[in-house]
């Protein structure tokens, strides 16, 4: 809404042009003001009726687009008149200083015309103008004062005279200003004291200014308000002199070296009864306020573009925000709000944002007041959930002016797709939605508030009318401080989409209720079993007797047979806080997804599916490199048919019986030399190194080429090392050759 940051709100934010008309009897002088202004000197000649005139905004006071229409009874119709009123912003009636007929006419004729053609909730703001003061020596203010005073909707009157040009500017400057800064909506005159709604506005203004909630505006807060508003602070000295005023016209407008909210009041209303409305103006507008007194949709609801696939979270700035925000109400400093401190803290509301459901979503103190987790997992669930009313809350508090922000916006961040976090095997995301899924009565509101630390003495307290169906809080995984949010999803045959949508499931049964598996059994294959998102099975109320699950496995085997972790039992009928590893478990899925988190998973919980499945992998590469591999083609010209015939052909078989010649030659001799060495040991020792040796030579060519065999090379003699050599590299180069053939070959025939 604001123009840059810092920057005081102008009129111009608000109106994009303003359209002056001028109306009066015939030959008062309309068209000669419309002339004087734009030529600066008296027409000879002048028209029936001038053309309308554009001024443009860079030659304003307020910088805006603003539009004077003459109207001519001679010239236009009725009709057309009636059309002119409707668009105009401002009509300035104009009547002869000298005549006391058109005066008269003011009344009786133009009033009455205007006030037909507009709402009675939103009177066109009317100017009275006094032309030809230049030929009378004396005002017209006594005849005009008492017309003024009956009709509310006449902002002001000048006298001015298009001859001598003569308040000329000034008349066109207050027609612009009863559009810009109209002082109807603010004060009533009969009454003189402002209206309610400005008041209201104000107040909200006042209790948003004074940061340290102590009643009182200190002199720091009054130069912050003061900067945030006008772009400039004020001198000591000034600021004295402000108060000074205040408590010379009212005596508790000055508290503690500090402006209270009653001179606050009293000041703005000086503003407005000496005529420089628009300084009330300038402070509401700044603050987000129409020319209704509403706060304005751009305010409270910035431009924010959420893509598909990604979430909304608060960020480092406004988790700060609302941290001072709590401190500043929390006036008993026991980091819990009372029903009293949460009620001032709304007061800058319309309304009260918060139902007794948020005592059942958030973490409570014995109390059952909202504490300092509670307060920010609160906004947390409501940005993730519905970031517009977060956007409309923060406007509220107002944080971009206390924050100096362009808007509420740039508290949110926007999470990448999950997509990519999906591909990268890691998340971004500090919230994590988890939807909590199982039949009636089978212990999901127990998981729910287990997670806020209530075991099942303090959940038979709740109000079934107070019961909610989302829970929020802490949860550190790895040392890292995530929130986990828990959605109870309602019993239904299906779920709807927004219902699968999820960072993890936990689907719920009772152990003492044997048709509670099933349900879960048949959700998770509906929903889930095809799908990336991880689940979880939760044993609830494993305090009761288990009984047999009426399905055709058990939840173990279900568990086992799906690749899923083993049911977690788990039970809220504690003497203390229920234990919180199945939270830790559900926030570690959602935050490692796929089969990454699952390994993770598998080794933490102590299960060999992980193992089992290595063991596997390694056995197939095992066959695919050892096995004579047959070609499914004989086309001799693809890939496979070429590393095929490349194996099989005569120099790879050369290759390898002389590396196999090289190698046995040499271990041969060490047999030698190590029978020499070891003559005088026994018999069977010997026995033994020469099985040793015949061993190895039977798994030559299913070990390592880099094992201790080459290490000995250095005694082959200069000859057989040379060959060995180039045979070797000979043989790396080909089996390299080898596999990447047969990986572009499986690639070619994954294509087909």
């Amino acid at each position: 809404m604001r123009a840059g940051r810092g920057r005081p709100l102008r009129a111009a934010d608000m109106k994009k042009d303003v359209r002056i008309l001028l109306v009066g009897e015939p030959r008062v002088g309309k068209t000669s003001l419309i002339m004087s202004l734009v030529s600066e000197e008296f027409p000879e000649e002048v028209p029936p009726r001038a053309e309308e005139i554009t001024i443009p905004a860079d030659v304003t006071p307020e910088r805006v687009p603003t539009h004077i229409v003459d109207y001519s009874e001679a010239e236009q119709s009725d009709e057309q008149l009636h059309q002119e009123i409707s668009q105009a912003n401002v009509i300035c009636i104009v009547y002869a200083v000298n005549n006391k007929h058109s005066i008269d006419k003011v009344t009786s004729r133009w009033i009455p015309l205007i006030n037909e053609r507009t709402d009675k909730d939103s009177r066109l703001p009317l100017i009275l103008v006094g032309n030809k003061s230049d030929l009378v020596e004396y005002s017209s203010m006594e005849t005009i004062l008492p017309i003024m005073n009956q009709y509310t909707e006449i902002e002001t009157c000048v006298e001015c005279s298009a001859k001598n040009l003569k308040n000329i500017s000034e008349l066109f400057y207050y027609a612009q200003k009863a559009v810009l800064h109209p002082t109807g909506p603010l004060y009533c005159p009969e009454e003189k004291e402002m209206k309610p709604a400005c008041i209201k506005a104000l107040t909200r203004i006042f209790k948003i200014s004074d940061q340290d909630n102590d009643g009182t505006l200190n002199d720091a807060e009054l130069n912050f308000f003061q900067r945030i508003c006008f772009n400039t602070p004020l001198a000591p000295q000034a600021l004295e002199d402000v108060k000074n005023v205040v408590r010379k016209h009212i005596s508790d407008g000055v508290a503690d070296s500090g402006l209270t909210l009653k001179g606050f009041l009293f000041l703005h209303t000086l503003f407005i009864q000496r005529g420089r409305h628009e300084t009330t103006w300038t402070v509401l507008r700044r603050f987000g306020y129409d020319d209704d007194l509403d706060l304005t949709p751009e305010y409270l609801f910035p431009l924010l573009k959420i893509p598909p696939d990604c979430t909304t979270e608060l960020n480092h700035h406004a988790y700060l925000f609302l941290q001072s925000t709590f401190d500043k109400h929390d006036l008993d400093r026991d980091c819990a709000l009372s029903p009293d401190e949460l009620k001032d803290l709304f007061k800058v509301f319309p309304y009260i944002p918060w139902g007794p459901d948020v005592n059942n979503t958030v973490c409570t103190n014995e109390r059952g007041w909202i504490t300092y987790q509670g307060f920010l997992s609160q906004w947390t669930l409501t940005t993730y959930l519905d970031v517009q009313r977060c956007l409309e809350y923060l406007g509220y508090l107002g944080y971009s002016i206390l924050t100096e922000q362009e808007s509420q916006a740039s508290a949110i961040t926007v999470t990448r797709d999950k997509k990519i976090d999906l591909q990268k095997k890691q998340t971004q995301r500090n919230v994590f939605r988890c939807n909590v899924i199982g039949m009636k009565s089978c212990g999901k509101s127990g998981v729910l508030q287990a997670l806020l630390g209530r075991n099942l003495m303090r959940q038979k307290k709740i109000r079934d009318d107070h019961k909610s169906y989302y829970a929020i809080n802490t949860v550190y995984v790895y040392g890292q401080e995530k929130y986990l949010l828990l959605h109870d999803i309602s019993e239904s045959e299906f779920l709807t989409e927004a219902e699968i949508i999820c960072d993890v499931v936990c689907l719920v049964y009772d152990v003492s209720n044997p048709k509670s598996f099933e349900y879960c059994a048949r959700i998770f294959k509906q929903h889930f079993m095809d799908s990336r998102i991880p689940c979880l099975i939760v044993a609830a109320k494993s305090d009761l007797h288990e009984v047999k699950q009426e399905y055709s496995i058990s939840p173990t085997d279900f568990c086992r047979k799906h690749k899923m972790p083993p049911p977690q039992a788990f039970t809220c009928n504690t003497a203390d806080a229920p234990s919180k590893d199945i939270f830790v478990k559900l926030t570690t899925m959602a935050m490692y997804p796929e089969d990454h988190y699952r390994d993770r998973l598998s080794r933490d919980m102590g299960n060999t599916d992980r193992i089992e499945n290595l063991r596997k992998i390694w056995v197939f590469l095992k066959t695919a490199f050892h096995a004579r591999l047959r070609c499914m083609c004989t086309c001799n010209r693809c890939t496979f048919c070429i590393c095929q015939n490349f194996l099989n052909s005569d120099l790879l078989q050369s290759v390898k019986n002389k590396i196999f010649t090289a190698v046995l030659n040499r271990l041969r001799a060490r047999v030698a030399e190590w029978g020499a060495m070891l003559l005088a040991d026994d018999e069977g020792s010997i026995t033994h190194q020469v099985h040793a040796v015949r061993s190895v030579e039977d798994s030559i060519f299913m070990e390592s080429s880099h094992g201790p065999l080459f290490l000995e090379a250095r005694h082959v003699t200069q000859a057989d090392l040379k060959s060995s050599t180039f045979w070797l590299r000979a043989s790396f180069g080909a089996t390299v050759f080898a596999v990447l053939g047969f990986a572009m070959y499986k690639a070619l025939l994954k294509q087909r």
